[in-house]
């Protein structure tokens, strides 16, 4: 078993014509390109997806290797996943060679192998580079062709960076040094994903909801930073995608996604010095002024050097904990303790934010002004609300999130009657159960 550590990026045409002068500067030892085909497998009621496994024949210089990766996890933007291969003489399935006790219990791996077809494949050709930088070993992957699924394809061009000795420290470093003349963003979709998509039938992508933030029971304060932290990368990846896939609407979403950061830098105010995310939020703030603009043209924002920086800076510092050298005793000791106990705190002070600004009835004019009050508060309740059954959450974000859009639609007539039930909700952090 390995375990992938890994950043992926869709380049522009721009960038992949500039990566060998960027690389000249480097110490790397380049390896010669390679046509690689993969060809992905899949039962008809789709049964590796729902065990969220992936399976595979990869091809090259006459060589064949069978490959599977099993449930892992996205930390910070950076892909984690057990991966299993196995070298076969053909291009044939024989999954008894894999590790019995990679399978769940109740799975019948020779009724499974008889059912698995063909799903989609992908076809590129890989330019690979091993760089030392720092004090890691890290491989470059240059991917240029297409991924297909019947008569229905896409183009891939894709870097990928994956340690092989070292460091995340060094390879998001690493990232950084070629994101600065731009044309790369992260990508949000794995070659498998795109596959996946293109076989069910390249259907619309839908808009998904900013979720609740749902801490693990008895999660620490400093674990719920992570994890708040990383549901803003993971709406904000989500969002991008559907807005460069043409979604113009998806520009507000990928802003509130910017915004969820920054309120949960704001939340954390109190246990984590200014300090310490001086650059970050710096960066967020002048990303947020440029989302804020209609008339945005994705592709370009979302391949700028600028936007790439944030997004590096960011998951830097949370894989990283940049904040560390910054927390004294006391405050660690408060990162340490109960989440549940401070997001009990913190919802009372947003909601006493937030009836103090809408207590008494407000002009066309007042509402407006408190507008941007609101909206960032309804975020702190996304955030912090996730200790406490999901239904009783919703229900109260969702009628403050109703002023909201009594006041962005200017539904003057409602405005009032929404403040009002607002306000006179019961604080259900109070009174609930936690989960």
């Amino acid at each position: 078993m390995t375990l992938e550590i890994e950043l992926k990026f869709i380049a522009s045409p721009a960038a992949i014509a500039e990566l060998p002068e960027q690389l000249s500067a480097l110490t790397c030892q380049h390896s010669a390109p390679q046509k690689l085909t993969n060809i992905y497998y899949e039962t008809p009621d789709n049964r590796l997806r729902k065990l969220d496994m992936g399976l595979r024949i990869r091809g090259f210089d006459d060589r064949y290797e069978m490959t599977i990766k099993t449930a892992g996890k996205v930390v910070a933007g950076l892909h984690q996943r057990p991966e299993y291969n196995v070298d076969i003489a053909t291009p044939e399935l024989d999954l008894s060679l894999f590790p019995a006790d990679i399978w769940p219990q109740d799975v019948d791996v020779a009724a499974l192998q008889a059912e698995l077809k063909p799903l989609f494949r992908t076809d590129f050709v890989r330019e690979k580079w091993v760089i030392t930088y720092q004090q890691s070993e890290i491989e470059l992957g240059l991917d240029q062709g297409s991924v297909s699924a019947g008569e229905l394809s896409e183009p891939l061009s894709e870097i990928e960076l994956e340690i092989k000795q070292g460091n995340t420290a060094d390879l998001l470093a690493l990232a950084t040094l070629l994101g600065q003349k731009g044309g790369l963003r992260l990508g949000g979709l794995s070659k498998a994903a795109r596959g996946y998509h293109l076989a069910q039938g390249n259907v619309l992508r839908e808009s998904a909801p900013l979720p609740v933030y749902r801490a693990e029971p008895k999660a620490s304060v400093e674990q719920a930073l992570s994890g708040m932290l990383e549901l803003g990368l993971s709406h904000w990846q989500y969002q991008e995608e559907l807005w460069v896939r043409g979604d113009k609407t998806s520009r507000i979403s990928v802003l509130q996604a910017v915004e969820v950061v920054r309120q949960a830098l704001v939340i954390y105010g109190g246990l984590i010095p200014r300090k310490a995310s001086t650059d970050l939020r710096a960066r967020l703030t002048e990303l947020a002024e440029k989302l804020d603009k209609k008339g945005l043209d994705a592709e370009e924002v979302c391949l700028s050097a600028d936007y790439l920086q944030c997004k590096l800076v960011l998951t830097s510092w949370l894989a990283n904990q940049q904040w560390k050298p910054f927390v004294d005793d006391k405050s660690q000791k408060k990162l340490d303790g109960s989440f549940k106990r401070f997001a009990d705190i913190m919802l009372g002070r947003t909601a006493a934010d937030l009836k103090e600004a809408f207590s008494q009835p407000l002009t066309e004019e007042g509402y407006r002004d408190q507008l941007a009050r609101l909206k960032r508060q309804i975020l702190a309740f996304h955030l912090l609300s996730g200790a406490y059954p999901l239904e009783e959450a919703m229900v109260y974000i969702t009628v403050w999130t109703e002023l909201q859009q009594a006041i962005v639609q200017q539904q003057h007539a409602w405005e009032d009657s929404a403040r009002q039930h607002a306000v006179m909700q019961p604080a259900f952090w109070l009174n609930g159960q936690p989960r």
